[in-house]
């Protein structure tokens, strides 16, 4: 079986612009919630895949693979029986929470802006996003 290439594709853009580099790196539907859910500790597949309600495996998967191809998540295999498998951030995988609190931040007031009744904040339980 050939393996899969997750790294991100050539794009000129890319090298020329920091924030589309960023956008990048974080952009996926399910990656904010992955990045915000290793902010809070080391976390096991399975436990990922239950504080995510929707994602499918596949999707997870690919999403973290991406993630680890960036540099911004270290999945760590235990030769165990069975297979214990870890995720958890990087040091430059960490830099990203101080962004994705930003990115919240912007997004709760642009919800409110759009209006949006009651702005959900998907990056639940941080007590230091959201006034």
């Amino acid at each position: 079986m050939a393996s899969t290439d997750y790294s991100q594709k050539i794009d000129p853009l890319r090298e020329q612009c920091a924030v589309k580099a960023t956008l990048d790196v974080i952009r996926g539907r399910w990656k904010p919630l992955i990045l915000w859910e290793l902010s809070q500790g080391v976390q096991r597949f399975s436990d990922l895949q239950a504080e995510l309600s929707g994602v499918t495996a596949q999707a997870l998967t690919v999403q973290l693979r991406q993630l680890e191809a960036d540099g911004v998540v270290k999945r760590t295999v235990y030769p165990e029986v069975p297979v214990r498998v870890e995720y958890e951030l990087t040091p430059e995988g960490g830099q990203l929470s101080g962004v994705m609190a930003e990115l919240e931040k912007w997004g709760i007031g642009y919800l409110k802006r759009q209006g949006v009744a009651r702005a959900a904040e998907c990056m639940r339980g941080s007590g230091e996003h959201l006034s």
